[in-house]
């Protein structure tokens, strides 16, 4: 039990002083490249489901 009493005040002093924490604009700026990318991301996917099924239909409607 000593060991993880020795831990947990290990990783609160790391955290507390060893942790470079961002500012709060770089924390707004960062958010947003990871939403604009979330949104890039998700209209690829989008795209290429939309796009699959398009063309499994077609292969579907010329096979019968």
């Amino acid at each position: 039990m000593a060991k993880f009493g020795t831990y947990i005040q290990e990783a609160y002093d790391e955290l507390v002083h060893k942790v470079t924490w961002p500012s709060w604009e770089e924390l707004q700026q960062t958010t947003i490249i990871v939403l604009v990318a979330l949104a890039i991301t998700t209209l690829i996917i989008f795209g290429m489901d939309f796009a699959g099924e398009n063309v499994l239909k077609f292969i579907y409607d010329i096979i019968g």
